[in-house]
């Protein structure tokens, strides 16, 4: 099954930077929410968002 790339580099920025701060916020809170930071990380490092597949949205840029 191959994943199709929807998201796009700007997004994958984000999404890293946003999952890492999550992540870190969970740990000096200690809340398990924070976990929340690493699906954020995981759909960055595959580029592809199952929300943005339902939805058929994508933020990668036409050439």
């Amino acid at each position: 099954m191959e994943l199709t790339k929807n998201i796009g580099e700007t997004d994958r920025k984000i999404r890293f930077a946003a999952g890492a701060l999550i992540i870190l916020w969970g740990l000096f809170d200690s809340n398990w929410l924070g976990l929340v930071g690493l699906v954020l990380i995981a759909t960055a490092y595959v580029r592809s968002c199952p929300a943005y597949s339902l939805m058929t949205m994508s933020t990668v840029e036409k050439k």
